[in-house]
């Protein structure tokens, strides 16, 4: 069995772990390198926008979608009552004047999002937009800081 092969899309011989598994291609690889593919996948997504949108919402209403995402919040809020607490505190102090929404603070995106770097500290928040927050929590699960223990520097 062969260790490498040559992607058909930027020519480049490389390692079969660089390739999607696929049982109905021959080799029991895709012929595309999993850089060319995602490249592909990201460019047609791109392309094709407002109708993958679309698609992502009404598959959101479906039935078992919606009792899944139902379940996982309720799991969310049960998982440690200090989440819930300091997400109400936020809404209530922006609600109230106490605190204000801002833009992303990473990339400045308008809508945005209160970031609890510690839960113990409700109102100390940063504003992230969806995938600014979505890095942070990478970035904190890489680096194994946990919001939720008492020894997280805000």
């Amino acid at each position: 069995m062969h260790s490498s092969k040559v992607c058909f899309k930027c020519g480049t011989l490389k390692p079969l772990s660089d390739f999607y598994k696929h049982s109905m291609m021959s080799g029991g690889h895709l012929n595309k390198c999993k850089t060319c593919a995602k490249f592909d996948v990201t460019a047609n997504r791109l392309k094709n926008i407002d109708r993958i949108r679309k698609y992502d919402r009404d598959r959101a209403k479906n039935p078992d979608r919606a009792r899944n995402a139902a379940a996982i919040s309720t799991k969310w809020r049960q998982r440690d009552k200090r989440l819930t607490a300091a997400h109400n505190a936020v809404t209530r102090a922006v609600r109230k004047g106490v605190l204000d929404r801002k833009a992303c603070e990473k990339c400045g995106a308008d809508k945005s999002y209160a970031h609890h770097e510690d839960y113990n500290r409700p109102l100390i928040v940063v504003w992230l937009c969806q995938p600014c927050h979505k890095a942070r929590h990478k970035e904190m699960a890489i680096l194994g800081i946990d919001p939720l223990h008492d020894d997280v520097a805000g």
